[in-house]
């Protein structure tokens, strides 16, 4: 009988039959998020971000385990055992997965796992693993962010679906702060939205805005937008530190805010392209230093 579990530390395998090898970007939070008067419409906006999952996995024909490591990693074992059955494969092999980005802070780094290990275990299996059919398989797990596609995107990801692919935008810088914890993903997505029928048609209108902000390069109308959506999440899961960064964003001539609507994150838009981003980029990081103790700064990915 196929069993499986966590692998621990320093064990040794014998055959390797094959093996493969893929990576995944994680998303800023989001710049729009909540949900639209229709059915089903709960839906967010990605920014995708320069931050890595990389899955290693390695098919063991002599084994009769299947192994992930680290070993909290269990969405991501669960999907390889899906991935195998689904094709007939034995389920033995060993899963390792390797991220940059921090979890349960609203980066979607579980999705870039879930997504990396599907393209990681379709290599190893010479199969094909389009976005559809991951997503056939990450319904049945969680939630899902979309970072399944080289692009900003709308996506419902309460039913992992694409909405539609936006395009790309000029790289920006994201001066960050995290207000500690952890949120895990799959419960704030059971919670009921608060959202009125106002709201939703408020979330329509910050849809049709970005859209077009997107497809003509306006990065200051996308901060806008973030900013909105911001402030809206507020109702949903309220962060102290909002107002505080929106005025620093303000004081460096920053573009917006955007947050981890989900997560304890939040980040101050910055056009790299400015001509004193350097002074901008250093002012906005020693005050929200100041103001939370902590600053990272990611770049946002451009798929020009």
């Amino acid at each position: 009988m196929t069993t499986f579990r966590t692998l621990p530390a320093g064990s040794h395998y014998r055959r390797v039959a094959a093996t493969g090898v893929s990576a995944a970007f994680g998303t800023f939070g989001e710049l729009l998020q909540g949900a639209l008067p229709e059915k089903d419409g709960d839906f967010l906006v990605t920014l995708p971000v320069a931050g890595w999952a990389v899955a290693r996995f390695e098919l063991h024909p002599d084994s009769e385990q299947l192994l992930v490591w680290p070993p909290r990693k269990k969405k991501a074992l669960r999907l390889t055992s899906m991935i195998l059955e689904e094709v007939g494969s034995p389920a033995a092999g060993v899963l390792r997965i390797d991220s940059m980005l921090p979890e349960g802070k609203g980066l979607a780094s579980s999705s870039a796992d879930l997504v990396a290990t599907a393209r990681a275990v379709a290599n190893a299996l010479d199969e094909p693993m389009p976005p559809r059919r991951i997503e056939s398989h990450l319904a049945r797990i969680e939630p899902t962010d979309g970072v399944l596609y080289p692009s900003i995107v709308v996506y419902h990801h309460r039913s992992v679906r694409l909405r539609a692919r936006l395009g790309s935008l000029p790289s920006m810088a994201v001066v960050s702060v995290d207000e500690g914890g952890e949120v895990d993903t799959v419960a704030f997505n059971s919670i009921p939205k608060p959202f009125t029928a106002a709201d939703k048609r408020r979330y329509a209108r910050l849809l049709e805005r970005v859209t077009r902000a997107v497809a003509r390069r306006d990065l200051a109308e996308v901060g806008r937008v973030a900013t909105a959506s911001a402030r809206m999440n507020q109702a949903l899961r309220h962060k102290w530190s909002l107002e505080a960064m929106t005025g620093i964003c303000d004081s460096v001539g920053g573009l917006g805010v955007v947050v981890g609507h989900s997560g304890t994150t939040l980040g101050i838009l910055l056009d790299t392209a400015a001509p004193d981003f350097p002074a901008r980029l250093a002012a906005a990081a020693q005050e929200c230093q100041q103001l939370a103790g902590n600053v990272t700064v990611y770049r946002t990915l451009s798929f020009d």
